[in-house]
């Protein structure tokens, strides 16, 4: 009786073909969706989810913003024993301070990032103003300043407003590079991808009061570079299919073509959001507002490439061959 191994080692020397490896399929090569049939349903929960960012921002008065923007002050405070962010912000309810923010560091108890303002925004009065509630409330010597930060309400608005201007260079810079590589009608659809997954990345932080810091606009940016991957690879494949089957409708080609990449577009950003889940999870809550971001950024961005910007480019170039 002869193994399996001395069997393969027959057909191997009688030049049979070797059998290929299989690997586990996560998604079939082309599951056959109609992804342009269902653009219009989620176009329309695109723009419910605009809105529904914008009703909780006016609502609320805006964003969130944080010391970067807003201007104050930011103590980082470590008590001797087990503290609860209640009794810390018990203690700094007073007439002589505003927009108080308490968050705890860590996992001990001991140890909080307090931010707030004093009536005149002054720097000096603001931690007078902090330690005086905390000595109060917890007694001299219960508590060490570990770090000291101020920003101005002036430098705010500038911060403000340069960060503000970087997501806005990014996404016209990315429209630009994917219109240069591509065509003029694929890079607008990339510009409205971007801009849909920024007002919705809002929104969601707006949604889940979440602080908007620069922290928070360095998660932004990142989203526009990431969500302009996803779009490389479909519109890659398009442009190839394209030029093996002129004849055949463009609508038809993109359904295909989306199909063919949906399992790499789902394998690539599933191990983003894995990564990004675990760190919103247990990174802490200092960079809660940076991971939430970017998770919801990245899910978002892995969603329009294929409900938003590709929808864009069927319409104007069909609009296009309608002109000529």
């Amino acid at each position: 009786m002869k193994s399996s191994g001395n069997k393969s080692s027959e057909r191997l020397s009688q030049g049979a073909p070797a059998v290929p490896p299989k690997f586990f399929a996560l998604i079939p090569a082309n599951p056959g969706i109609d992804f342009v049939k269902l653009s219009p349903r989620m176009a329309m929960l695109s723009c419910a989810l605009i809105l529904l960012g914008f009703v909780s921002m006016f609502l609320r008065g805006g964003l969130n913003y944080g010391i970067d923007f807003m201007g104050g002050t930011l103590l980082d405070v470590r008590f001797s024993k087990s503290t609860s962010v209640a009794d810390v912000r018990a203690a700094l309810d007073r007439p002589d301070l505003r927009s108080v923010s308490v968050q705890e560091v860590g996992a001990g108890g001991n140890q909080f990032q307090i931010n707030g303002r004093s009536a005149g925004d002054e720097t000096g009065a603001t931690v007078a103003a902090l330690k005086t509630g905390l000595s109060a409330r917890f007694g001299e010597g219960s508590y060490e300043v570990v770090r000291t930060e101020s920003v101005g309400p002036k430098v705010g608005q500038d911060l403000w407003r340069d960060a503000t201007l970087a997501v806005l260079a990014a996404t016209a810079i990315m429209g630009i590079y994917i219109a240069v590589r591509f065509d003029l009608p694929v890079g607008v659809g990339a510009a409205v991808k971007l801009v849909h997954d920024v007002l919705i990345t809002l929104g969601a932080l707006s949604l889940a009061n979440l602080e908007f810091d620069l922290t928070t606009v360095a998660a932004l940016l990142t989203v526009v570079g990431f969500s302009v991957n996803d779009n490389v690879i479909i519109f890659d494949r398009i442009r190839e299919s394209r030029r093996k089957n002129r004849k055949e409708n463009l609508p038809t080609l993109v359904n295909r073509s989306i199909n063919e990449t949906l399992s790499r577009t789902v394998i690539n950003s599933g191990t983003v959001v894995l990564t990004t889940t675990a760190l919103f999870l247990l990174g802490g809550p200092v960079i809660h507002s940076f991971a939430f971001a970017l998770l919801v950024g990245f899910v978002i961005g892995t969603y329009s490439s294929i409900f938003v910007s590709t929808p864009i480019v069927l319409y104007l170039e069909a609009r296009r061959r309608r002109v000529s």
